[in-house]
């Protein structure tokens, strides 16, 4: 009996799954594909070792790299250079007023640094980065990654709005999204739905954000006297450059070029379902609240801030 509940179930996910990528190559929407990851693991419960929650970010993170194919290099420079003073003082900023408000509130002190990291770099890439360092325990790094996901959904579904109504182009949203949204997957993902255009200068400046988790392992360290021989590094982040030098060296036509931008954005939306798959809602009632307003007031924070950047340069 219990064998053929097993393996109606099965049949029963298989067939959810397929209707769901159905809908999502449809529409081509980015909100609705990290909808339906939520619905669909929150309703069906596929067991821990389903192949979705394995492969985690890895379509997200190949989805990026194909979008380098379509960035050349002057253009890549360009972004870059307006930008990594203000990347660098953005992330600055951010962690000390993190850490002065924590402190001010009195958050617990790892809790802190990994939401302070998280909110400045790159999200949960950032937070599972220092955790060893600081000795966080997996509770506390447990319930930062929930929180910044919480947000990241959040972001998605929002910032597109939000960026219309501030008559935002395609570049400034870009840009806006990179800073203010933790995650790569919800910056690109919120970048998409607003224009490809859009996307690529998000994936650029999001990159240039993501290297600073180099200086933050090597400084908590020295912080925390644990230095360690490994840095947690998103390696994909070497592969996008890679594509992007490979792509303008090539110098692939406008019909190649569209060929990748297509493949990407379907990569990216099956990434952005596996990222909903991901959450549990049923998780966010253990979380700690005053940890979650700690986050959501640093957030709160850094949106209006990456905005001021966008008009300032």
């Amino acid at each position: 009996m219990e064998d053929k509940q097993l393996v109606f179930k099965t049949k029963l996910i298989n067939f959810f799954l397929l209707i769901s990528l159905i809908v999502i190559f449809l529409t081509s929407n980015v909100v609705l594909s990290i909808l339906l990851g939520i619905f669909f693991s929150f309703f069906l419960k596929p067991s821990k070792d389903f192949f979705l929650i394995k492969i985690g970010s890895i379509p997200i993170q190949l989805g990026v790299v194909l979008l380098g194919f379509t960035i050349n290099i002057p253009y890549a420079i360009s972004i870059g250079s307006d930008y990594f003073v203000w990347i660098l003082l953005f992330v600055i900023f951010v962690f000390l007023i993190g850490l002065f408000i924590s402190v001010f509130f009195k958050i617990e002190k790892n809790i802190a640094y990994l939401l302070t990291a998280g909110t400045a770099i790159c999200g949960g890439t950032a937070i599972a980065a220092v955790a060893p360092i600081i000795k966080a325990k997996p509770e506390q790094v447990f319930s930062t990654i929930t929180v910044v996901f919480l947000f990241n959904a959040i972001a998605i579904i929002f910032f597109p709005i939000l960026g219309g109504y501030l008559n935002l182009n395609n570049y400034q949203f870009g840009v806006w999204s990179a800073l203010a949204i933790h995650d790569t997957s919800s910056v690109i993902a919120s970048a998409l739905s607003y224009s490809n255009e859009s996307a690529q200068v998000a994936a650029t400046i999001k990159i240039l954000r993501t290297l600073w988790i180099v200086p933050l392992v090597l400084i908590s360290g020295i912080l925390y006297k644990n230095i360690q021989s490994n840095i947690s590094f998103p390696k994909f982040i070497l592969f996008f450059v890679m594509a992007i030098l490979f792509g303008s060296v090539l110098n692939f036509d406008e019909n190649i070029t569209l060929i990748f931008k297509t493949i990407s954005q379907y990569i990216l939306l099956f990434g952005l379902f596996c990222i909903g798959f991901q959450l549990n809602i049923r998780d966010l009632k253990k979380l700690n609240y005053k940890s979650l307003f700690f986050a959501l007031g640093l957030w709160l924070v850094v949106i209006p801030i990456s905005y001021i950047i966008v008009l300032l340069n």
